[in-house]
């Protein structure tokens, strides 16, 4: 159970989409400071987990204007008891959303912390990956690549439909990879706050490793509303050891501009 947890809820809160910006994309994007977006994890029947995505105010990196995208995950009940997830992510790109500054990953699982620190070094196309404090990783990157959570943003700048498909450069720091995701069509999605129309996404999962790795039929998916927010409203994984689903139950728009 303990290792179901920590390769699972994880990687269902980081939300591993694959879509680049493109230059159909919309001038202004669907997200912006201020938004909030809060999710109930299930493992199963059992209410396992929490998790919450924000975009925070507009910063800067380096003397340079900047995004800032902060997530957190943790588990409830008895699962807490016995094995308790308290994770943080923050990640930091351009305004326009199109490649990765910056990526800082606090992991505290059970009795596993680690912090990771990932910096993105655009000019040389190369990433450096610090865990604990130390440089652990060099790695040639393509043009614009992205980090496991801003990722998700640049895909909302998408105007979907059915039959789409997307390839992105998406990369932790130990690796790089060009993930792809297909919308299936739309779908009625029951949650937290009411019955939404939702496209439903599949991820190709093949370069994912831990338990969709070992699980021969595991897929993951992700809907996202049908209108110019393309909120994530709910991600579905299968895997040997059951299903996990994240299902948004809380959601506050943008701050007006």
């Amino acid at each position: 159970m303990r290792k179901m947890l920590s390769a699972v809820l994880p990687l269902l809160f980081l939300l591993l989409l694959v879509a680049p910006p493109s230059a159909g994309s919309e001038p202004v994007p669907p997200f912006g400071p201020g938004e909030r977006m809060s999710y109930d994890i299930h493992w199963t029947f059992i209410h396992a987990g929490t998790a919450e995505l924000t975009c925070a105010p507009d910063t800067e990196l380096d003397g340079a204007p900047a995004r800032l995208f902060r997530a957190e995950a943790r588990t409830l009940g008895w699962v807490d008891t016995f094995y308790k997830v308290r994770d943080t992510m923050e990640a930091w790109t351009d305004l326009a959303v199109t490649h990765s500054l910056l990526y800082k990953k606090d992991q505290n699982e059970g009795s596993y912390h680690k912090k990771v620190e990932l910096v993105f070094d655009k000019a040389a196309n190369q990433s450096y990956r610090y865990a604990r404090g130390k440089l652990q990783h060099t790695l040639d990157q393509p043009r614009d690549v992205f980090d496991p959570m801003s990722i998700l943003f640049a895909f909302r700048k998408q105007v979907l439909y059915k039959g789409l498909r997307f390839d992105a450069n998406v990369s932790d720091g130990k690796i790089s990879v060009v993930g792809t995701a297909y919308v299936e069509g739309v779908e009625k999605v029951e949650t937290g706050i009411g019955e939404v129309d939702a496209h439903k996404v599949r991820l190709d999962i093949s370069h994912l490793s831990g338990v969709f790795k070992k699980s021969r039929d595991a897929e993951l998916y992700v809907w996202f509303t049908a209108d110019e927010r393309r909120i994530p409203v709910k991600v579905r994984s299968k895997v040997a050891v059951g299903h996990f689903t994240m299902t948004l139950n809380g959601y506050r728009p943008p701050d007006p501009r």
